[in-house]
């Protein structure tokens, strides 16, 4: 009889990150952070793969319960970033992990602005 195949089993999401990615009311001291960057002339493909690089490790962060890459369809070498993070002490974590330093070294070369605000959900 030939085996049966069966799927990967997709890691279990915390209730946080299903109701973040959902749409749902996020937890009471839940913060989402807007970055709006844009790349150098010049280092538009470069700035994507290095933000593209971030996503993964970051998105497997415990106090990570959102962090989607945007492309403006609009303006060429102009990126945003949606992070929502289970306090703002977590997202102060994240500024301390391998994968954000490696950026943050590198950031300036490739970066013509940066702009972030953080936000709270009161709906």
């Amino acid at each position: 009889m030939p085996k049966r195949k069966t799927k990967a089993r997709r890691p279990a999401r915390s209730k946080a990150r299903r109701k973040a990615a959902s749409g749902g009311r996020l937890p009471k001291d839940a913060v989402t952070l807007i970055v709006i960057l844009r790349a150098r002339e010049g280092q538009e493909t470069l700035l994507e793969a290095e933000l593209r690089a971030l996503v993964g490790p970051t998105r497997k962060e415990e106090g990570c319960l959102t962090f989607d890459l945007h492309r403006s369809v609009d303006t060429p070498g102009a990126f945003l970033l949606h992070e929502v993070w289970a306090t703002r002490d977590a997202h102060t974590e994240h500024m301390h992990t391998p994968h954000f330093l490696r950026w943050n070294a590198g950031k300036d070369a490739l970066l013509a602005s940066r702009d972030g605000t953080f936000w709270q959900q009161i709906s």
